[in-house]
Parts: C-alpha cells; sequence; structure tokens
C-alpha cells in the first residue's frame, strides 16, 4: 500500500510566462471550498494508505494559503490517516507569499521541509520568467524561513533562461550556496509550446504590452529575447555539478543536489516507482500498477466531491513494456542508476521480454557503455557524467536497442 501522499494546491497569483502547469488564479473564497473539498477526498482515500512516510504540498503555490486552511487540512490528515513516527512533510513556497506567521504555522504542524522557488538571483531574468518576485524578495524569504526556525529548506534554481549569461548563472548558485540551503534543485528550462514565453520567442515584437501586473508598460526587454544556445547550456549544466559537488553537495538525482542526510524521500519513491496517492485537482496517483489523474477542472473537483465521487480525468492500466520503460527512465534520473540484481521479475539480467529472440538488458547498453554515456560499477548501471547531460538522448536511444 502507498506510504506517499501528494496534495495538489493549483492557486497562484499568476502563471509564470514559462509554465504549462495545471494552476489557476488564487482567490481566497475559492481556496477555502477547495480544502474543503480536498478533506473530502482524503476521507474517501483514507483505507488507500498504510502508515504515510511523506506528504508532500505542492502547486501552484501552496504558500497562497491562508493559515486557517493549513490547519483545517493537517486537522484531516491527523484524524484520518496514519503517521510513521518521523515523516517527511514539505510544503512548496514561493518568494512574496510568505511571511512570518506562514512559517510559524507550518512548523505548528510539524511541516519539516520547505521549497522554496527562487529560480534565479538576478531580476533581469525573472523578469524573463515573469516571476512576481525580486530578488530582494528572495533573500527575505529565505532569511524568514531561517528566523523562525525552519532550517531544513531547498532552493529552486533555473537555467537556460533567455539572457543568462554564465556569470549570471555562477553568481546564482554563489548566493544560493551562501544561504546554506540542505537541497537545491537545477532544472533547465523547457520552453513549451502555448506558454506566454513561448509565443514571445517566436513573435518578432520586442515590448509586446504589459499585462495588468506589470507597471511602466513593456516587459522591459531592449532586445528580442532568444533562447541560449545548447553549447552554453550543457555548460551550465555541467557547472552546477562541478561547483556545487565542490561546495559538498551531493549530487543525487539529474537535477538534484543535497547535504549529507538530506535527500527528498518523496522524490526519491517517485523515481524508485513507489506508489503514492494524489490529491486535489489535476494531482496524479499511482497505486496497484494504476495511474490515474483526477480532474484539472476546479469547479468539476470540488462539485464531483460534493456528490461523493473522485472526478479522475484519466485512469491506465500500465503494460509490461510501460512498466519496463519507466523502471529504467525514472532509475536512470538517480546517480546511483538502476541496481541490476534487483530488476523487477519479468526484466531477468541478462534477458528482456522476448518479442522473437533473447536480448539482454547489458547487451542493448553496450554501445552506450562503450561510447561512455553509461556505466556499470559494482552492479548497478548508471549515467556517467557525459551521459547526465543528455540523459532523455541516452535513454531514447536505449530504449531504440530495447524495443
Amino acid at each position: 500500500m502507498p506510504e506517499f501522499l501528494y496534495i495538489h494546491i493549483p492557486f497562484c497569483i499568476r502563471k509564470c510566462l514559462y509554465c504549462d502547469f495545471f494552476s489557476v488564479p488564487y482567490d481566497e473564497s475559492l481556496a477555502k471550498a477547495y480544502i474543503d473539498t480536498l478533506c473530502k477526498e482524503l476521507i474517501l482515500k483514507k483505507d488507500y494508505a498504510k502508515s504515510l512516510k511523506s506528504i508532500y504540498i505542492g502547486g501552484g503555490t501552496p504558500s497562497l494559503l491562508p493559515d486557517e486552511c493549513f490547519i483545517q487540512l493537517f486537522r484531516c490528515f491527523r484524524d484520518n490517516f496514519h503517521l510513521s513516527s518521523s515523516p517527511e512533510i514539505t510544503v512548496e513556497a514561493n518568494p512574496g507569499t510568505v511571511n512570518e506567521s506562514t512559517i510559524t504555522t507550518l512548523l505548528s504542524l510539524s511541516v519539516n521541509r520547505l521549497s522554496i522557488g527562487i529560480q534565479s538571483f538576478h531580476n533581469d531574468e525573472l523578469r524573463t520568467l515573469g516571476r512576481i518576485h525580486t530578488s530582494d524578495n528572495a533573500l527575505q524569504t529565505v532569511e524568514l524561513t531561517r528566523r523562525a526556525g525552519m532550517g531544513n529548506f531547498s532552493i529552486d534554481l533555473i537555467y537556460g533562461i533567455p539572457g543568462q549569461t554564465m556569470d549570471s548563472w555562477h553568481q546564482s548558485i554563489s548566493e544560493t550556496i551562501r544561504l546554506s540551503p540542505t537541497h537545491i534543485s537545477t532544472y533547465e528550462l523547457t520552453l513549451e509550446e502555448k506558454t506566454p514565453l513561448y509565443e514571445l520567442i517566436q513573435s518578432d515584437e520586442i515590448n509586446p504590452p504589459s499585462p495588468p501586473f506589470i507597471k511602466g508598460g513593456t516587459w522591459g526587454f531592449s532586445n528580442k529575447i532568444r533562447m541560449p544556445d545548447e553549447e552554453l547550456i550543457l555548460e551550465m549544466y555541467n557547472h552546477a555539478i562541478d561547483f556545487l559537488t565542490a561546495c559538498g553537495y551531493e549530487h543525487y538525482e539529474v537535477s538534484n543536489f543535497t547535504l549529507p542526510g538530506f535527500r527528498c524521500m518523496h522524490n526519491l519513491n517517485y523515481w524508485d516507482r513507489g506508489e503514492y496517492i494524489g490529491v486535489g485537482a489535476g494531482a496524479h496517483s499511482f497505486v496497484s500498477g494504476l495511474r490515474s489523474i483526477n480532474s484539472e477542472d476546479v469547479n468539476n473537483y470540488i462539485e464531483h466531491l460534493n456528490n461523493g465521487t473522485i472526478p479522475e480525468s484519466e485512469s491506465t492500466k500500465l503494460t509490461t513494456l510501460d512498466t519496463v520503460k519507466e523502471f529504467i527512465f525514472l532509475g536512470l534520473r538517480k546517480t546511483e542508476g538502476i541496481i541490476i540484481n534487483k530488476l523487477p521479475p519479468f526484466i531477468p539480467p541478462l534477458a528482456r521480454w522476448d518479442r522473437g529472440g533473447c536480448y539482454s538488458l547489458l547487451n542493448a547498453c553496450s554501445e552506450l557503455v562503450d561510447d561512455g554515456y553509461l556505466e556499470i560499477e559494482n552492479g548497478n548501471l548508471r549515467l556517467t557524467k557525459k551521459g547526465l547531460v543528455i540523459s532523455n538522448t541516452v535513454i531514447v536511444k536505449l530504449f531504440e536497442r530495447l524495443m
């Protein structure tokens, strides 16, 4: 049974220019109705889980919620679920949406980890991303977090931002190190179609009209913005690995670094293909080989649960082939890779599922090993540093050899 619970809070002050995740504009009355509904879904799913090792509240921007909503939500956890003796309880927060009362309330509710979406310490880069905060806001949020007594916090950063340079990227990760978070996530900016940033980059327009939240009439771009070239992006990624590991952070997953003892238990469960329960509009669940997604329509979500039903928009029973692909793709995200002698029983170490002839996983990866993208050490198949920087490409090539 699942031991991990994810709660989705879809509200944001506004959507960032690069974001294609599910979110809706924040409205306090709707947020309170939504939390009422979340509690109904939690009650309906209380028998899905045994003792919970992790609760992760993500979004969206969960830190927008009033204190009373957090209190109500945690009361529902404790009334309907059993928590392990030392659960990891994480809340995502964005600078500009956190105050001392929020942190104090979360600490009183046994939240022991904060994930702060800073993304950059350069205001021009933050404007390009459409973030609501400034570098000063980010520093204030970290100071507030520390002063309140929340020592276990993670900082998210983005590289590959239009206009970003190696110098500005180094300054952002250097400032992050100065703040001494227990965990750091570095994500490459992915340009998603139908996002404002994608449309802006595709446009010839240098200064399109500003949305209402920006005063002054322009986005502030003096030139047409363009994505950095691939070579610079790879250089930024390699620099992050070298610099952060030199500063004592363990590189334990493609995008994640941690001080000893502070790996994110919740995310490790995803990469190990562990089961989890998802609650909230747009939340994903994985239980008994079935992946399901709740409706992303907040009003539809509320209406269904008020009538006693969970509005799943999609439910998929994984095939053996789906499972194999997930096992490889997710397992290779970890820098320790896949422990070959722990392959699922349907993937014998020396013979894959058969489509007319025996072909081994080890044989399939042999060319990628010879080319220096994968390595096998102490029974683990893992990406090399050369492979990490193009991990998706390496995994696609491995799939091609297996299929």
